[in-house]
């Protein structure tokens, strides 16, 4: 499975979800799992590399595994109960298979930033995976790169649109958000300073 969209959830207004694609098969399904803001934005920094003043608590999960020579091999999204996703870490650590629980939207998280795959097993799909129609260009999870990672943005705190700031200060006002740790303000600034390079190349 791969991450396809990260997005408000329709159905829970406090929560968002994020949505894994099948990497291969047709018809590739869908599998919405809903998961809390934190988590939402724990994996919109990572997936946006943005790199945060202090370590996350999942950035430092990884720098953890890698003082203690731990490999973070793969997640796997092992069961589903009453509508909660169970998932464990696969972890090899001196050449021995170590298997961790995890909540899922940690371990996807964690398999962002350690770039591994990420599984399921085929009951898991069938009972809450969801069949899109293949070229359905309205569908949400068929978003573009670089929607596929945002989480929605929350409002600045100046009613002044963020084009009519110079280069500079946008600059300025990143670096202030990330001193902040309001990481979802600063994607929304980054993504106007790239939106900018890319008009000026």
């Amino acid at each position: 499975m791969e991450i396809v969209a990260l997005s408000h959830s329709v159905s829970q207004s406090q929560s968002y979800a994020v949505v894994l694609g099948e990497v291969a098969g047709r018809p590739r399904r869908r599998l919405p799992i809903v998961i809390g803001a934190f988590e939402a934005q724990a994996i919109a920094v990572a997936i946006e590399k943005i790199t945060p003043t202090r370590p996350l608590t999942h950035d430092l999960v990884r720098n953890i595994f890698g003082m203690i020579d731990v490999e973070l091999r793969e997640i796997v999204i092992d069961n589903l109960q009453e509508g909660i996703f169970y998932s464990k870490l696969v972890c090899v650590s001196a050449g021995r298979e170590i298997e961790i629980d995890s909540r899922t939207s940690d371990a996807l998280a964690l398999a962002v930033r350690f770039n591994c795959p990420i599984y399921t097993y085929e009951f898991v799909l069938e009972a809450a995976g969801i069949v899109l129609e293949e070229d359905d260009p309205t569908a949400q999870v068929e978003a573009s790169p670089r929607e596929k990672s945002q989480v929605p943005r929350t409002t600045p705190s100046s009613t002044t649109p963020l084009s009519e700031f110079s280069l500079q200060e946008l600059n300025d006002k990143l670096k202030e958000l990330l001193d902040q740790e309001d990481y979802e303000r600063a994607i929304r600034i980054r993504d106007e300073l790239d939106k900018r390079k890319r008009e000026n190349s």
